[in-house]
């Protein structure tokens, strides 16, 4: 793995454990669930290389970053800020923001939110949809079956499961969405009693994208943080419907992108429509999805990622931002 510079930044009450590498106009990088910064591992030197200064923090509730005690904290208004937040302790009035997963979730709304800050932004897996209150969250919803986020809602639970044998849960989890698992099985019907490794497959082989060094960081990571802090992100699922009324009908504005695996199974949600997204994001330059590739799209095909990316953001590089 490569030596990175780390960065502790305060930002928005909170310290950020941020890759901070290169000079030029900001991009940051925001990973999801269950990752860290290790997420874009293949995408800073590229990034890098075509003049642009990268931030990738561990959100908080991620690694060494601050993981405050109140579920509210990990807000979609908190969560944004932080975002701003590393931009100002850079020295960037504008930046362009990249996330992939609950990464693109903050990365959608910290351009909606933060119109006049966001030059360009662009989201992984996750298209950009508002939902009603209590569509995810509420088990009649689901009827008998098994549904992750309904499951996450009530603390100490899911948190118990996974950090019982964290190496386990992590390579189960990575395998279950990745391209290399069985098509569909982490949706495969189980009765909601289960828990979430309950029917899964724990490999023999890790997934594409992935080896033994990238899974032993990972568990290095999680047993320093625990599931508490980022499984928090799920408990403000209906709070940050409500917080954000002002949202409602508001569109994206700036030039977007979108990237998603052929396989990921996120694009098989309730809600998620790539012909509806184009609604909200108006200025949307391109669907990118890479054929073969599963959830982390990422790391398991870096290398058709890195163009869509690199492509996009070309008009971005010689632009310096407002230091």
């Amino acid at each position: 793995m490569n030596k990175r510079n780390f960065r502790t930044i305060e930002t928005n009450g909170v310290r950020l454990n941020t890759v901070v590498e290169g000079e030029g106009p900001l991009v940051i990088l925001l990973h999801g669930w269950p990752q860290c910064w290790y997420l874009w591992r293949h995408q800073i030197d590229p990034l890098v290389e075509a003049g642009f200064q990268v931030a990738v923090p561990n959100q908080r509730g991620y690694d060494s970053s601050d993981a405050p005690e109140e579920i509210e904290a990990y807000d979609i208004l908190n969560l944004t800020g932080d975002v701003v937040g590393i931009a100002d302790a850079l020295g960037h009035k504008n930046f362009i923001v990249v996330g992939h997963d609950w990464g693109a979730i903050v990365a959608w709304n910290t351009a909606l939110l933060y119109e006049e800050r966001v030059s360009a932004v662009v989201g992984m897996s996750v298209p950009y949809f508002r939902y009603p209150t209590e569509a995810f969250t509420k088990q009649e919803n689901f009827g008998d079956n098994f549904w992750y986020m309904v499951y996450f809602q009530k603390p100490g639970i899911a948190e118990a499961e996974f950090e019982t044998d964290i190496r386990r849960s992590l390579r189960m989890i990575h395998y279950s969405i990745s391209a290399s698992a069985p098509e569909g099985l982490i949706l495969n019907p189980k009765p909601s009693t289960s828990g979430f490794l309950d029917g899964l497959i724990d490999p023999e082989q890790l997934p594409k994208g992935m080896t033994q060094e990238d899974l032993d960081y990972y568990i290095e990571q999680y047993q320093q943080s625990g599931f508490r802090g980022n499984l928090n992100w799920y408990r403000n699922l209906d709070r940050n419907m409500e917080i954000t009324p002002q949202l409602s009908d508001k569109k994206i504005s700036q030039p977007a992108l979108f990237i998603a695996g052929e396989k990921d199974v996120v694009l098989q949600f309730p809600g998620m429509n790539l012909d509806a997204m184009t609604q909200f994001v108006p200025n949307l330059k391109g669907q990118v999805i890479v054929p073969g590739a599963g959830h982390w799209v990422p790391a398991e095909y870096p290398q058709e990622v890195n163009e869509a990316l690199l492509g996009f953001l070309k008009d971005f590089g010689s632009q310096r931002s407002d230091d």
